[in-house]
């Protein structure tokens, strides 16, 4: 199957980790440079929370954080982003009132299913991702040592901290709080939830200093109320609240070491991660702090600490409005790729 923008692959009978089988999952996928013949200059770039491709794609360019003139960068959407396998696009029994946990152990197994075979790709030069692109980045690196050369992980975490878990529920309480919840799905499109939800999100996603300067006008908002309403609550005004739950269910679950191979022993998967590594939170992150991420980093053997200097928060990981904090992305992937 294939759209005009996305590729998609299915997996027939695909078990979750949960122990749930669907009978087929999806993976929709975009593509961009040309895969070399010796299909060493693969770049895997996973989305974010809320983030299909299409919203990723700005730092993909001549001269950008990810350069398609030299890589071959393939970005796959996440289970539960709307694109692949999701609530919203489920066949019966599943649907937006009963779904599966979506786990990164989930992700990153359709990933290497994905690449291995619509690509022949075995190994990866590297993975780069941001928030829970992070997380999947850190999960390859723990799950599939051997096929990872080199990771860049920014503003993520190799396991969801207790306080991270305390904000995703906010967000949740703030999202099921509109009336049209029904205890296991909402009846209709929950415009005041999800107006809340971005209100939420927008008290922690930007640091204090943002707000205090008002870096919201530099970034093209002529007030705080405009910004909150054409950035924060449109951006999740645009999907479906199901989708969003799942993919809270995802965050709230990530752990590198939750699995057969580790069994919760998190040092020793941080240890298995021998990829090259830089890990990149942003000094001013409210949630993925760069104290979880400096503690993460001297557990791994070839990891350098290398924080973000910037006040944008956790959305120094995504600077599509600052190119300031672009330039540091940019320099830290150059660095890998040169090694």
């Amino acid at each position: 199957m294939s759209s005009e923008d996305y590729q998609v692959f299915e997996l027939r009978n695909f078990t979750l980790q949960r122990g749930i089988t669907l009978p087929s999952a999806k993976i929709a996928f975009k593509t961009h440079g040309t895969l070399a013949e010796d299909k060493s200059n693969v770049i895997l770039y996973p989305t974010s929370y809320g983030a299909q491709h299409y919203d990723t794609e700005w730092l993909i360019g001549p001269g950008r954080v990810l350069d398609p003139t030299e890589w071959f960068i393939v970005i796959p959407n996440m289970f539960g982003n709307g694109l692949s396998s999701s609530p919203s696009n489920m066949q019966s029994p599943f649907g937006p009132d009963r779904y599966p946990v979506f786990t990164h152990w989930d992700n990153v197994h359709a990933q290497r299913q994905m690449l291995a075979e619509m690509f022949g790709i075995e190994h990866v030069a590297l993975i780069y991702g941001w928030s829970m692109g992070a997380q999947q980045a850190l999960h390859w690196g723990a799950i599939f040592p051997d096929r990872v050369l080199r990771i860049c992980a920014v503003c993520g975490s190799a396991r969801t901290s207790v306080h991270n878990k305390v904000f995703l529920q906010g967000v949740r309480a703030a999202l099921t709080g509109d009336p049209n919840w029904r205890g296991d799905h909402f009846a209709a499109h929950p415009v005041r939830g999800l107006r809340a939800m971005g209100r939420v999100y927008a008290g922690w996603a930007m640091s204090q200093a943002f707000y205090r300067e008002k870096l919201y006008e530099q970034a093209g908002f002529s007030s705080l109320e405009d910004f909150l309403v054409r950035s924060w609550e449109a951006n999740f005004l645009r999907r479906d609240a199901h989708d969003l739950l799942a993919s809270i269910d995802t965050w709230m679950a990530s752990d590198i070491s939750d699995n057969v191979i580790y069994n919760g022993d998190l040092t020793a998967a941080l240890r298995a991660i021998s990829a090259r590594s830089i890990i990149m939170p942003s000094l001013t992150d409210l949630y993925f702090t760069p104290e979880d991420s400096r503690i993460e980093t001297e557990m791994m053997p070839d990891a350098e600490f290398r924080p973000i200097d910037s006040i944008w928060g956790h959305r120094a990981g995504n600077p599509a409005l600052n190119p300031e904090d672009e330039a540091v992305l940019r320099r830290a992937v150059r660095d890998l790729l040169n090694t």
